[in-house]
Parts: C-alpha cells; structure tokens; sequence
C-alpha cells in the first residue's frame, strides 16, 4: 500500500493566500456597487462610462488621470497596490442607453411582421404560381338518359348459323364459292368425287327396269289367267267342261297372282335400291340449307374427307345467315330488375367506335349466370332497327349495349366528366376556379342534368385529374376551348 503525503503549507504562504482573497472579494463589491441602474438614462449612462441622450463627447472635459478608490467594507483601504490608482472609463460616444425589454420585444416583433409581409409580397408576385391550363365545357340545355351497360363485352351473334359437313367420306373435287360470298337456299357449297355414287345408282336402276318388265309379264299372265278362269267356268256351268279342268283353270289363277305379287315386290325394291344410290349420290353435294354467307372454308380441293364428330363440331364450311344479326350482351344481375323486352337500346362495336346503333330489348333471359361468384350476370339480346346496318356487322365482333330506362329533353346538362364523386364541380370565371355543389338529377357515362347550383352559360371545369386543378387557383382556358 503506497501513502502519498502532502506537505502542508507554511504559515506566510497561507496569510498571503488569505490577503490575496480579500483583495477579489474587496474589488468585487466596488464593481457591483459601481454598476449603473437599467432604470436610469443619465446617471446609468455615466456610471458605465456612457454618454447619455444628446450629449457631445467632443466637449467632455479630461477625466482625471486618478481618482481615490472607494473605501473598503471595513473603512480602510485595500492592501492592492494598485487600488490607489483608478481604472479608466470607457465611454462610448452616441450610443443611447439600454432601452426597456418591453419595448425591445415590440421593435422585435414589427421588424418580424414586416419580413413575413415582404415575404409574402415577394412569393405572390415574383414567386407566384403560373396558372394551370384547363379545358372547360359550357352549361347547356340538351338531352340526358339513365342507362345501364353490359358488366363484359357483348357479341354480335347470327340466329342462324351452320357449320356443315358432307354427309359421306371422299375427295373433294369442287369448291364453287369462296369466304364472303353470298349464296342462296340450296347452292352448291362443296361437292366430292362421286363416280361410285353414280354407277351405283345406274345399276339400280337397270334393276329397276327389268323388275318392271317382270313385274309386267306377270301381270299379263295374271290377267289371262283371270280371263281363262271366267270362260271356265262358263263352260262348266253349260256342262262343256269337266270339274278338273276348271280347277285347273282356278289354280292357273292362284299361280299368276303370286307371280304377280313377287314381280311387284322386286319392283318396289329396285325403286328402293334407285332411290338409295340417289340419296348416296346427293351426300356427294353439299348444299347450303338457307340463305347466307360463308364465313369460313375449311377444306381444299383434291383433300380428302371423312365425317368425325370432330369434324362435325368444327365443320367444313360455316355459313351465317346475315338477316338474323344480334347482340347478346351479359347484364349486372342487380340492372336485371328494371330491364324490360321492348325497351329501347344503343349498340356500339370495337370497330366502329365512333358509331352507335339504335336497337331494342328483344329478349332477357330467365335466369342468372353464375360462371363467377362474385360478377353474376343476365344475358339479354338486343336487335337492331336497321337491317341493313345488322348484316354489315361480322358475327363474333364484340360490342356494347346500353338499355335507355329514362330520358329528359331540354334539360341543363353537363359532361360527367366535369362532376366529382360527390357531386362537386369547379366553376372557371375571370380567372380563378370555384368549387360549387350541385344537384345532380338523370346521369350516365356522358351526361348528367344539373337541377340547382349551375346557370346556363357558366363554364365548368373538365379536366379534375391534376392536382394544381383545385379551388381558388389561378387558370388559364386551353386554345381549342377558348377559341
């Protein structure tokens, strides 16, 4: 264990410790004493060495190069020998006293509000926001609908459509018309290599021709027999003839009839024979059942074909009936309840977007699809009114419908683009945009009546989708809507 001692000091070192403490707790208390009051202009001024309010320092006489230092708490003086000798005062020439901390927190607070007035002065007029360009539609009276939409794309359908196949297998071997051509009931769309189909056909009918003649001796015989057996039986009856020879005339006419019979039979089957290689022969054509157009040829000339069920579904030749043209289109289950036949419709196509076609409900379906859980659906049809504008659009095309429930002419209306979700719109005037509430009455996806809150001739506001587009900012009309 390591002691350390520390030497103690000795007894001068200690009184000149204790008089070099009093000297600083002596000058101490002069300096506090000597310090100015806040409260006094004039004689805080000079007790700090400061010239007062108004004063020329220029005129201030020489201080003394001395002066006797106040007396110590004890009436003598300090032991210091510089305390004899008086430090000079600073005077700091036309600076005011030290204002009140009132009126310092004041000055403070106006120079604050006019940096924060400048500021805003500055930012709204070198640091001002360029108006934003918007397009704008004027209030107008005009026609507006309720509607519902099909929930997924309709289908432009043919009530009448085939897709045909030959009845028989073999080589095609003539094709007479071609995709997009019209043809009538009963052309010929398709026929196959028929050489056997026809030489059947001509020996039925050789067999034909000579069951006939057969058929036709023997009825001769039957009728001679029939002849032989009524002389007979004269001659019987007069005693001439013998009881076995009128028998024999009696079964001669047994024999002639049967014979006659089986002659009609042959007949009959040869006939049957005829008419079956013909019906061979006609499956070799293919014909169209009804009036149409070919949508599709699926076979080339020289291929050979055999009937599949396969073959059956996707068929060689499709052919529409173009005068049976509509659109089948899947409903909302919840529009299905005020969805009518008969009521009035528009139909639009992806091809001709710019069109739409007037049509009506021809038909709502009984029940409700439910392909998805969650998206159930009513098929409806819907018929054009032009005929000749149904046959121009292509099966399979896919459209739109909209049912018109309701319509109201010469209503205030503006684009539905122009509302917000709650009915909101911004009102462009001199300038600025103006948020304003109004009431909305018929509305669909392009329209919608203004009842309250727009007069005719305001201009509305319809590009909502930036953000600098809000109420109170600066605008500018787009060219294409100013002009």
């Amino acid at each position: 264990m390591r002691v350390r001692l520390r030497a103690q000091p000795s007894a001068g070192r200690r009184a000149w410790r204790g008089r070099r403490g009093g000297d600083r707790r002596g000058r101490n208390r002069r300096r506090r004493r000597a310090r100015p009051s806040l409260n006094s202009r004039g004689a805080a001024g000079a007790g700090c060495g400061l010239a007062p309010r108004g004063h020329n320092p220029l005129m201030d006489e020489p201080a003394a190069a001395s002066a006797p230092p106040p007396p110590s708490a004890h009436g003598s003086a300090p032991d210091d020998p510089r305390a004899g000798t008086a430090a000079p005062t600073l005077r700091l020439a036309g600076h005011p006293p030290r204002r009140p901390a009132k009126r310092r927190w004041a000055a403070r607070l106006g120079i604050l509000v006019l940096l924060a007035g400048g500021a805003f002065a500055l930012r709204e007029t070198v640091f001002a926001p360029a108006p934003v360009e918007v397009k704008v539609v004027a209030v107008a009276p005009g026609r507006v609908e309720a509607t519902v939409a099909n929930t997924r794309a309709g289908t432009v359908r043919a009530r009448r459509r085939a897709r045909l196949v030959p009845e028989t297998a073999g080589r095609v071997v003539e094709i007479p018309h071609r995709e997009g051509q019209r043809v009538a009931a009963g052309a010929v769309l398709l026929r196959l290599a028929d050489e056997t189909q026809r030489a059947r056909l001509e020996v039925a009918r050789k067999a034909l021709e000579a069951a006939e003649a057969l058929l036709a001796e023997s009825a001769a015989r039957r009728d001679r027999a029939i002849s032989e057996q009524t002389r007979a039986r004269h001659l019987a009856a007069s005693g001439v003839l013998t009881a076995d020879e009128l028998e024999r005339a009696e079964n001669a006419v047994l024999v002639a009839l049967a014979s006659c019979d089986t002659a009609t039979a042959r007949a009959a089957q040869a006939r049957a024979e005829v008419q079956l290689a013909e019906a061979e022969l006609r499956k070799c054509t293919l014909r169209a059942p009804f009036p149409g157009v070919i949508a599709e040829v699926g076979v080339e000339l020289g291929e050979w074909i055999t009937p599949t069920p396969a073959l059956a579904s996707s068929g060689v030749i499709d052919l529409i009936d173009v005068s049976t043209i509509y659109v089948s289109a899947p409903m909302d289950e919840v529009d299905s309840a005020v969805i009518r036949a008969g009521q009035p419709a528009r139909v639009s196509v992806d091809p001709l977007p710019e069109q739409s076609f007037p049509g009506r409900v021809r038909r709502v379906a009984p029940y409700v699809l439910d392909v998805e859980a969650q998206n159930r659906t009513v098929e409806i049809e819907v018929e054009l009114d032009d005929a000749e504008v149904a046959q121009g659009l292509l099966p399979g095309t896919s459209a739109d419908v909209e049912v018109i429930l309701e319509a109201r002419e010469g209503v205030l209306r503006i684009p539905a683009a122009a509302l917000f979700s709650d009915d909101r719109v911004l009102v462009y005037a001199d300038g600025i945009l103006r948020e304003r509430r109004v009431e909305v009455g018929l509305r669909n996806w392009d329209f919608a009546e203004v009842r309250s809150g727009l007069a005719a001739g305001e201009r509305v506001v319809t590009t909502l989708g930036k953000e600098e587009v809000r109420d109170g900012a600066l605008a500018v009309v787009a060219a294409a809507d100013a002009s």
